[in-house]
């Protein structure tokens, strides 16, 4: 979107924040510094000081949060006891455009978290997954594969299309004779010229592909192309190579076959090759179009979540789906608490706000309140985008939770026939919902308070 309006691209940069601490979230804390923006106007209306609204909204956030660690619970799950974090990630893709098949990709996205996190010490480095989509076929045909997804193909037709027990050399040098730094000329008059020339040329690449060969390596991938002699020649000494492979899918490679990155010949050594149980090449669909997995690696905490699907669109939109869906499962290895979905979490907090104002005399009490409307936003965005009553359904729920003391009653939306939320298994973490909090009353104060030194004629 492109923003012209100084307060939207606060609120840009708002949902951006919460994407990249959390990576889930993102319409919540907007729909809730929308409301806190809109209980200010009345306030501001009222004549109450902008600084005296951001005071009370400050200490209605603190409350709210610190209630939220009350009514949190812990979740235990393990490698061999998924299922809590799949449950987490279907609630996330719930609300997106493939939740069709949210309990695959779901699974998939926990198994891949599972398999690069370092449980003991609570840690995942998302960057060792890797998200690829292609065109074609269908959503459920969506995989992951233990180890790496090249989209590139054997440089020649005729080479091996599956090597078992690859070892594999990783070039960043140039398969092909050293080019001279100045500008040159060549002038070839006769045909022995020529031939020598051709002749030295073999040899420059008799003594790379011998080089290859002589330390070990069965496969050999390159950042750079190589000429069809250089690919005739490979062919011929069964040596099968990969040309115009990318820098960041050279330094995954490395990192899941435990090889090095090669930039000169001379450096080769067995020691710097990578290891890999299998390799082999795929087509997909009619159109012939093949990668290349690299699988059974040495280090096996590099993984590829492969995305098929009938559009672009669709691809990308999955992308994002998923990287939603693998940003909460880290975040619940991180913290394993979680708070009920379905506005019951948003609800408990309203009421919890609202009993406390009145322990406030000062004029923040009207902030305070302000707060714990806004809350309800998002329960009553939930309803009406459920196609219910929003006014009445609110309000049977949040009498509900005050009657039987129940802080997981939110918004039925699949209409299961039951407000508990624990029952329908809607649930997010802990630390996504605090931080919506967190973001959402820290832009608003910082919006109160150019209010505070801008007149709104001079807006």
């Amino acid at each position: 979107m492109d923003v012209d309006n100084q307060i939207a691209k606060l609120l840009v940069e708002l949902s951006r924040s919460q994407d990249y601490e959390i990576g889930d979230g993102t319409t919540g804390v907007v729909v809730l510094a929308g409301a806190l923006l809109e209980q200010s106007q009345k306030l501001l209306e009222r004549g109450i000081h902008p600084i005296r609204v951001a005071e009370g909204y400050e200490t209605a956030s603190r409350i709210a949060v610190e209630h939220l660690e009350k009514i949190s619970q812990k979740y235990d799950f393990g490698v061999n006891n998924m299922e809590p974090l799949v449950q987490t990630c279907m609630t996330t893709l719930s609300s997106k455009i493939v939740n069709r098949c949210k309990r695959s990709l779901a699974e998939i996205s926990v198994k891949a978290v599972l398999a690069v996190a370092d449980l003991e010490r609570k840690d995942v480095n998302l960057d060792l997954i890797k998200v690829e989509g292609k065109v074609g076929g269908k959503l459920e045909d969506t995989e992951l594969i233990y180890g790496i997804l090249v989209d590139k193909e054997m440089s020649h037709p005729q080479m091996p299309k599956q090597i078992e027990d690859a070892k594999i050399a990783i070039l960043t040098c140039p398969f092909e004779p050293p080019k001279p730094k100045t500008k040159h000329k060549v002038d070839i008059d006769t045909v022995e010229k020529f031939q020598t020339l051709r002749k030295q040329e073999q040899q420059y690449f008799d003594v790379m592909v011998q080089k290859c060969k002589d330390v070990g390596a069965t496969l050999v991938i390159c950042q750079w192309g190589f000429d069809d002699e250089a690919n005739h020649l490979l062919m011929h000494r069964n040596l099968p190579a990969v040309r115009w492979v990318g820098g960041v899918e050279l330094e995954l490679i490395a990192i899941a076959t435990g090889g090095r990155i090669v930039p000169r010949f001379q450096e080769l050594t067995p020691e710097k090759l990578g290891k890999a149980g299998l390799v082999r090449e795929k087509a997909f669909g009619t159109t012939k179009d093949r990668m290349l997995y690299v699988e059974h690696c040495a280090n096996s905490r590099a993984v590829t979540i492969f995305i098929r699907g009938g559009n672009k669109m669709i691809i990308e939109e999955t992308k994002r789906s998923i990287h939603d869906a693998l940003c909460v499962a880290r975040n619940l290895i991180r913290n394993n608490s979680i708070v009920y979905g379905g506005g019951s979490a948003e609800i408990s907090c309203s009421v919890a706000v609202e009993a406390a104002a009145d322990r406030y005399p000062g004029v923040e009490q009207y902030a305070i309140r302000a707060f714990a409307d806004a809350l309800d936003s998002v329960p009553m965005a939930l309803a009406e985008n459920s196609g219910l009553q929003p006014i009445e359904t609110l309000s049977a729920v949040k009498s509900q939770q005050i009657k039987e003391n129940n802080h997981y009653c939110g918004i039925d939306c699949n209409d299961a026939g039951t407000n508990d939320m624990r029952e329908q298994n809607v649930f997010e973490t802990l630390i996504g919902k605090q931080q919506q909090i967190f973001l959402a009353t820290q832009v608003v104060k910082m919006i109160l308070k150019i209010d505070d030194v801008i007149s709104p004629s001079e807006y």
